[in-house]
């Protein structure tokens, strides 16, 4: 990226013709990396912001209940702290994220919340089957269901793919929602509402993302067919397309020296922090929405218009 000077978090450069500095980019964080996917929220650094204090719920999803997969942390995390503090009770499906999953608990019930937490890997039908199971159980029913959790890894060809990445990828991203939506559905009831995570990814065709960027138009078509499919039962279903926000799936994924420019190249250039998707959640969740579905909601900062 092209630069002058840095100033703070923020890169400018200077044209000297016209005698006016402009903003390049701001760094959404250090060079730093982890070593495993999905990684890890409490080694990151800044931790990422999930709650806006300045955001009050107005009872939108009072007595709903919500199952959000990888609600421990990340874009997943301010989800769910949304849709607490709009009167919802969430269960967090989430994989190997124990401490990061209790982290996101203890602060949902200080906020007086309910928050079930359930460990297993959602490419396994049968762990989509139990989430459906001690949903009902604990809490009688199923209103919201949140299909956000993925998998990301940076490859430079499609040859550095081995079957083994591309079949994992396609488990997590793609099954664990197919099947965990299959079992979520005969609970559904008039004005119920999924909501599936694409990426902004999947509509500007990142080069090194080829497996992760394949999965995340699947979920766009998937989205797509499900809302006409449901719609004359008023279940509505649909997706948002995220840019680059500061989540562990980034350190995770990219080597460190690609992290403070994340989003650079997007109108507002800059990343964005998990606190600023939340309210796009609760929109689709809730009657505000309550004539929308089929679509998909680009929260990227300008990366990709129209």
């Amino acid at each position: 990226m092209d630069y002058d000077y840095k100033l703070g978090n923020t890169y400018y450069k200077y044209f000297k013709d016209k005698g006016v500095e402009c903003k390049v980019y701001d760094i959404l964080a250090p060079e730093q990396s982890q070593d495993e996917q999905p990684g890890m929220e409490y080694l990151m650094n800044p931790l990422p912001i999930f709650d806006n204090p300045n955001y009050v719920g107005s009872g939108k999803l009072n007595n709903k209940v919500a199952i959000i997969t990888g609600g421990d942390s990340g874009l997943g995390k301010a989800c769910a702290i949304a849709f607490v503090k709009e009167g919802a009770k969430v269960v967090i499906p989430y994989f190997n994220e124990i401490k990061d999953a209790n982290d996101t608990k203890n602060y949902i019930e200080k906020l007086g919340g309910e928050c079930l937490l359930i460990q297993g890997n959602i490419a396994n039908h049968d762990f989509c089957k139990q989430i459906v199971e001690e949903t009902i159980n604990t809490f009688g029913k199923i209103d919201i269901l949140v299909n956000n959790a993925g998998v990301q890894y940076q490859q430079d060809t499609l040859d550095c793919i081995s079957d083994e990445q591309f079949d994992w990828t396609m488990k997590v991203n793609v099954y664990g929602m197919f099947y965990l939506t299959k079992e979520v559905l005969p609970y559904l009831k008039s004005g119920s509402s999924i909501i599936n995570l694409s990426s902004v990814t999947a509509f500007y065709g990142e080069p090194q993302l080829i497996d992760y960027v394949t999965t995340k138009g699947a979920i766009v078509g998937f989205t797509r067919a499900l809302a006409r499919n449901l719609a004359l039962k008023n279940i509505r279903v649909n997706a948002i397309a995220p840019g680059f926000f500061w989540t562990p799936l980034q350190p995770a994924c990219w080597v460190k020296e690609k992290i403070p420019s994340l989003g650079a190249d997007s109108a507002m250039a800059r990343g964005a922090m998990p606190y600023e998707l939340a309210p796009t959640f609760v929109f689709l969740a809730s009657d505000d929405s309550s004539y929308v579905t089929g679509q998909v909601i680009h929260n990227n900062g300008g990366q990709v218009m129209g």
